[in-house]
């Protein structure tokens, strides 16, 4: 590969406290040369003059479900790539919750292999908690973390039973690694299918209260205290969620938070009339929820801000609400949607690309998500002004079940560059 220089850019990132006009120099191996105001150039390096363009690490997304293998009829590896590629997101964390379920060496290996081939981006895969994400028995953490699992987590299904999970965080404790919860106490949340509220009352559907979460998190943060290990809410959707959470960080309760872009930019008011699509879990909350969870943010009380993409085919979405499949894809828009908290004045822009970018390959660890000389040069340039639609049928996804149909955004992905190579240009 011919070094590179992109010119003209303003960089931002967080991970160096940085936010300024200048170059990034890449070398002949993909990796960050130089970067900054006083970078360099080299009259023999290929210059792509970017304009004004904001250059960022490329996003890391913690929460994506990918097909392969079991239900590519959904989403495969060639088509996930695409999808994050044009969003900006060069690292990916998939889910387990594929057919079969990835709970054993076996399925590790095929699912490494397979992404290699097919895949175009970082791809960092999970692997269950417990054997068939049924939450009985653990899965061999110990086997399953030297064949290259990031971290564990049984996706939309939590640890019920609260000696296991007790065994679960010491175990974690000993070999160092990442347990993600989905917080939900099954025995309240049986059947519901929105949140509970005068929502749900006039559309006639079963709700949950968010004390189905908070429950969970007291529960696992109570645990964590008696055995310390790396503890990572997936996603949290509730203002009481968020006062538990602040209790035990001021308490010295060490562990990580994420929440999902949709609940960061949609209430359960924008359900309307049974609108599928906006099925979720956890799923959209009040209003007062919605601002609480952006304070989250600002209080950095919440680390990290997923995509949660959960592609659907049409006929599992086009049903009654209540049989309707739970999920949105949302990879591509991730970073737009981000973008929109910045231009309505929520988050300020710094803090958005941290959650998007650093946070996450922190508490992954992970050396992605910053621009530091020598690092990967995976990078995600994006005009901040560019306005544009959401339309399903030109998004990159096998699936199109978006939750944002026809919403206007503001802030586009131009190029993205991975290892230094341009894998994707608008």
């Amino acid at each position: 590969m011919k070094e590179k220089i992109l010119t003209n850019v303003r960089i931002i990132d967080p991970s160096q406290k940085m936010d300024e006009i200048g170059n990034i120099v890449i070398d002949e191996k993909g990796k960050i040369k130089s970067i900054g105001k006083k970078s360099g150039t080299s009259k023999s390096a290929e210059k792509i003059d970017l304009k004004g363009l904001v250059a960022i690490p490329g996003l890391v997304d913690m929460k994506a479900f990918v097909g392969e293998p079991g239900f590519e009829y959904k989403e495969n590896f060639r088509t996930l790539s695409q999808a994050a590629l044009a969003g900006g997101v060069t690292s990916i964390v998939t889910m387990p919750n594929t057919k079969p379920v990835i709970d054993n060496v076996s399925m590790v290996d095929f699912i490494i292999r397979r992404g290699r081939d097919k895949a175009k981006v970082n791809l960092f895969p999970c692997a269950s908690i417990t054997r068939q994400m049924e939450g009985n028995q653990m899965t061999e953490f110990g086997l399953l973390k030297a064949r290259g699992i990031i971290g564990f987590s049984d996706v939309n299904k939590t640890i019920q039973n609260s000696e296991l999970m007790s065994r679960i965080m010491n175990y974690a404790s000993d070999i160092d690694v990442l347990i993600m919860q989905h917080p939900e106490d099954y025995e309240l949340a049986k059947n519901s299918c929105i949140n509970q509220g005068e929502v749900a009352t006039r559309l006639g559907l079963q709700g949950v209260s968010d004390i189905a979460e908070k429950i969970i998190i007291e529960r696992d943060l109570s645990l964590l205290s008696e055995f310390p290990c790396r503890y990572h809410i997936n996603q949290i959707s509730s203002k009481n969620s968020l006062n538990v959470i602040k209790k035990n960080k001021s308490n010295g309760i060490k562990f990580s938070t994420g929440v999902s872009i949709n609940n960061l930019s949609l209430n359960q008011n924008d359900i309307g009339e049974f609108r599928t699509f906006l099925k979720l879990s956890p799923p959209l909350r009040s209003e007062e929820d919605r601002l609480s969870l952006i304070e989250g943010i600002k209080n950095d009380l919440i680390n990290v801000i997923v995509s949660d993409h959960i592609p659907e085919d049409e006929e599992s979405k086009r049903l009654p609400f209540a049989q309707a499949a739970t999920g949105s894809i949302g990879i591509e828009t991730l970073l737009s949607l981000s973008l929109e908290l910045y231009h309505n004045e929520s988050l300020p822009l710094e803090k958005i690309i941290k959650c998007l970018t650093i946070n996450p390959a922190k508490i992954l660890k992970i050396d992605k998500g910053s621009l530091k000389e020598g690092s990967d040069a995976d990078i995600c340039i994006f005009d901040l002004e560019k306005p544009w639609v959401v339309k399903a049928e030109e998004l990159k996804s096998k699936s199109k079940n978006t939750a944002i149909e026809n919403r206007k955004l503001q802030g586009k992905v131009k190029m993205t560059l991975l290892q230094g190579e341009v894998v994707y240009s608008n």
